[in-house]
C-alpha cells in the first residue's frame, strides 16, 4: 500500500513523541511491505513565529490531500497572552474544522502494570476498557462570543445534523464492542442537552442490538472514578468530553499513554496523542512517545485499514509495558529513544508472528 501521511509535530515535546511514531511507522512500512510518504508541516506555536497564523493555507492544503494526519502537540507559555491575535490552539481548532472531523475517538485501557500509578484503586481499574466518543465541531468552541468591559459570553449551539452524525458513529463503534452506549449531557438545565437526549433516544431505535443509557455529566465525573468498568462507549458533546476524557486519563495512569483519532465521513483522519506540549520537559530526551505511538496504531487502523499491522503496533506496546524499563511519567528512567527502541524491538517480534500466523 503507498500512504501520504502529512506530520504536524508542533510545538514543546511534540517533534520528539512525532519523531518516535514516524520510527514506528517507518518500519511497519519496511516490515509489512508499505510506502509511507511523510510530509511535514508546521501548526500552533511554530507556524505563528514563521508565518503569524496557526494554521498557515499550505499545511491547511496538504492535510486536505493526505491519507492521514499525525499531529505532536501545540501550544506553551509563549504563546499564552489571551489578548494575542493568533494562538496555537485556533490552529487546531480551525484544521479540525477544514476536515470536517467531527467525532473525536479517545480509548482509554488499563494496563496492570501501569495501574498502580493512577490514585483511583487497584480493584476498580479491573478491566477497564473505554472508548469516548466526543462531538468535535460544535457546541461553545464554535459559537459566537462576545466581550465587554463588564461580561462575556460564548454560544453553545447544536443542530440535530450535528448529534445525530456522532451519535450514529458511537452506536456502530460500539456494534463492534460491548454493545452499550451512555450518552452524556446536562439535560436538566441545558437546551443543548435536551435536543441531545431526544435525538439519542431516537438514534438509539436503529442499532435495536446496542443498550442506550444517559447519564448527566456531573454524575458521569463521579462515575467514571468510582465504576468505570461498568462503562463501554461513552458519547457527548464538545465541552463535556474535553473534560471528562481529561479526567479519565488518570485511570490509565498517565496522559502519556492515551492516543486519540478524529475522524469525519471518510477515511482520512487527525491523529494525536492526547497529552500537551509539555514545555517545562521539551528537548530532555525523557517524555512519553507511546501516546504517539498509538496514535500511530489508531492511524494504521482507521485510516489506512491496516488491521494486522494496528494490532502488531498495540501489541508491541503491550510488551514494552510488561517487559521493560518505562519513563519517568512512568516511574522509569527511559528516554524517549529508548521507548520507541523498545518497541521496534518488539514490533519486529509481532510483525513476524502475524505473518508466520497468516
Amino acid at each position: 500500500m503507498k500512504a501520504s501521511i502529512v506530520l504536524l509535530p508542533g510545538d514543546g515535546i511534540g517533534p520528539e513523541v512525532t519523531g518516535a511514531a514516524v520510527e514506528v511507522l517507518r518500519a511497519v512500512a519496511t516490515a509489512f511491505h508499505h510506502e509511507f510518504e511523510f510530509n511535514e508541516q508546521a501548526i500552533g506555536g511554530c507556524a505563528i513565529d514563521a508565518t503569524g497564523e496557526a494554521l498557515p493555507a499550505a499545511t491547511r492544503d496538504a492535510c486536505l490531500a493526505a491519507d492521514a494526519i499525525l499531529l505532536g502537540a501545540v501550544g506553551g507559555p509563549r504563546w499564552s497572552d489571551p489578548k494575542a491575535k493568533a494562538r496555537p490552539e485556533q490552529g487546531l481548532l480551525q484544521l479540525r474544522a477544514a476536515l470536517g472531523v467531527f467525532a473525536n475517538l479517545r480509548p482509554v485501557r488499563v494496563h496492570p502494570r501501569t495501574a498502580q500509578l493512577s490514585p483511583v484503586k487497584a480493584d476498580r481499574l479491573a478491566g477497564v476498557d473505554l472508548l469516548f466518543v466526543r462531538e468535535l465541531t460544535g457546541g461553545s468552541y464554535f459559537g459566537k462570543r462576545t466581550r465587554d468591559a463588564d461580561s462575556a459570553s460564548d454560544e453553545c449551539r447544536y443542530t440535530v445534523a450535528e448529534i445525530e452524525r456522532v451519535l450514529r458513529r458511537a452506536f456502530e463503534l460500539a456494534r463492534g464492542r460491548r454493545g452499550r452506549v451512555t450518552s452524556i449531557d446536562k439535560a436538566n438545565v441545558l437546551e443543548t442537552s435536551r435536543l441531545w437526549r431526544e435525538t439519542a433516544q431516537r438514534v438509539a431505535t436503529e442499532y435495536p442490538d446496542v443498550q442506550l443509557e444517559h447519564q448527566l455529566v456531573d454524575s458521569m465525573a463521579m462515575l467514571l472514578i468510582s465504576r468505570p468498568a461498568e462503562y463501554d462507549v461513552l458519547v457527548t458533546e464538545n465541552l463535556f468530553g474535553d473534560i471528562l476524557t481529561d479526567e479519565a486519563a488518570v485511570l490509565a495512569g498517565s496522559l502519556g499513554l492515551l492516543p486519540s483519532a478524529s475522524l469525519g465521513e471518510g477515511k482520512r483522519g487527525l491523529y494525536e496523542p492526547i497529552h500537551g506540549s509539555a514545555p517545562d520537559i521539551a528537548g530532555k530526551g525523557f517524555a512519553n512517545p507511546i501516546g504517539s505511538i498509538l496514535s500511530a496504531a489508531l492511524l494504521l487502523h482507521h485510516s489506512l485499514g491496516l488491521e494486522t499491522e494496528a494490532r502488531a503496533v498495540e501489541a508491541a506496546v503491550a510488551l514494552v509495558l510488561d517487559e521493560c524499563e518505562l519513563t519517568r511519567d512512568l516511574g522509569g528512567a527511559a528516554s524517549t529513544g529508548k521507548i520507541t527502541e523498545y518497541v521496534m524491538a518488539a514490533l519486529r517480534y509481532r510483525a513476524v508472528a502475524a505473518k508466520v500466523a497468516a
